[in-house]
């Protein structure tokens, strides 16, 4: 049997893919910063969803579903999710679709990027129309802030991060469309195994 004569480009079509994917998640690395792409912050996002969370005691349960991030212009990056809200034990009811904007930390001992300072800018009802109550605010600013302690938008590699846990950080946010963290020494120069940008 003769082998088809399509089957080896086939196959250095998927080792290729599997290179470029591999390449593009990736952190760069360049100087003293550590930075990643939206597109990877958002594959991060989207294995930790949705995400469930008690609230007073176990009275209420907010789920978040679909999260979308954006990295515009500036300091604060962009997250828009589904909400839903259970009461009691109850089946989560949709409750429409949450943006928020925030500055951004990075916790060395979790290698990991979390949201600071986060503010809710929008609310959108299944409906089209309405707005979230005072009581349903002050809800959602509660879970958000326990949210932005607890949960990362995106962790480092754990072979990049221990080469990166002696280090100090600098500071921590956008810049150019990307989450950088920036530590007090030049992190290429540390290990030949950490990818870095010309």
């Amino acid at each position: 049997m003769r082998p088809h004569p399509g089957l080896p480009a086939i196959v250095l079509f998927l080792i290729l893919l599997v290179v470029a994917i591999a390449a593009h998640a990736a952190p760069r690395v360049q100087g003293r910063q550590v930075s990643i792409a939206a597109a990877d912050a958002q594959q991060f996002l989207e294995g930790q969803f949705p995400h469930s969370q008690d609230m007073l005691g176990g009275l209420f349960e907010v789920t978040v579903s679909r999260p979308r991030l954006a990295l515009p212009p500036g300091t604060r990056m962009q997250l828009g999710m589904d909400l839903a809200l259970a009461t009691a034990g109850g089946a989560p009811v949709p409750m429409g679709q949450l943006e928020l904007t925030s500055a951004l930390r990075y916790d060395t001992a979790q290698a990991a990027f979390f949201l600071d300072q986060p503010r809710i800018d929008a609310f959108h009802p299944p409906s089209g129309s309405g707005s979230l109550d005072d009581g349903s605010r002050e809800l959602l600013n509660a879970w958000l802030a326990d949210y932005a302690r607890k949960e990362p938008v995106y962790r480092i590699d754990p072979t990049m991060a221990a080469l990166l846990g002696g280090l100090a950080v600098q500071s921590a946010g956008v810049q150019d469309g990307r989450l950088v963290v920036t530590f007090n020494r030049d992190v290429g120069g540390m290990a030949g195994a950490l990818h870095s940008d010309p």
